[in-house]
């Protein structure tokens, strides 16, 4: 795509996926550059454990590669595409964890940790059900452009192109939602008190 006079940078992304497919080095650096950040935010939101996430973005990324040739964006843009093969990838993990034996002499430390289980259990699920409260009275582009970028971990840029909007707006809509997030959640701390 260079040799045309067209930085990577700049190439669409169906373009870049179909790059994928002649093995270029530098088409694959620049593909997995430009949707790391979505895959592993994809991944780490299900799976909760930063290093498996690294190796399901890593597969997500090898997956690509191998099906690049059978992405159909009649079904969805490339980003879409990505996210939806991490997430299934990343389900599957959480599927295939299995119980690990304990060796006895731990079980006492164990008992311990899991008498202080249920408070925190209760604590977080709180914090949660709030947070989710204070997303949902967010107004609906304010709510999407947020949950974009915090759990999905999509630049303010990639929020403006996915949801075709100019950069500015999608800076402002992230930003304001986080306002709103952060005085719900500040009131709901004062209720709490």
């Amino acid at each position: 795509m260079r040799r045309i006079g067209i930085p990577l940078e700049r190439v669409p992304d169906e373009a870049l996926l179909a790059g994928l497919m002649t093995g270029d080095p530098e088409i694959a650096v620049a593909f997995v550059r430009r949707f790391q950040r979505r895959v592993f935010g994809v991944a780490v939101a299900v799976v909760g454990d930063v290093q498996l996430a690294e190796d399901i973005a890593q597969q997500t990324f090898e997956r690509a590669c191998r099906h690049a040739q059978v992405y159909d964006p009649r079904r969805g843009s490339v980003p879409t595409w990505l996210s939806a093969i991490a997430h299934n990838l990343a389900i599957d993990a959480v599927r295939a964890r299995r119980a690990t034996p304990v060796d006895p002499a731990d079980l006492e430390n164990m008992m311990e940790t899991v008498a202080d289980t249920p408070e925190r259990h209760a604590l977080s699920a709180d914090a949660a059900a709030d947070l989710r409260r204070a997303v949902g009275e967010l107004p609906r582009e304010q709510a999407r452009a947020l949950v974009m970028a915090g759990i999905y971990g999509m630049t303010a840029q990639q929020v403006a192109d996915f949801e075709q909007i100019p950069l500015g707006t999608a800076k402002t809509r992230i930003r304001a939602a986080m306002g709103k997030v952060r005085a719900y959640l500040a009131s709901r701390q004062v209720d709490h008190d």
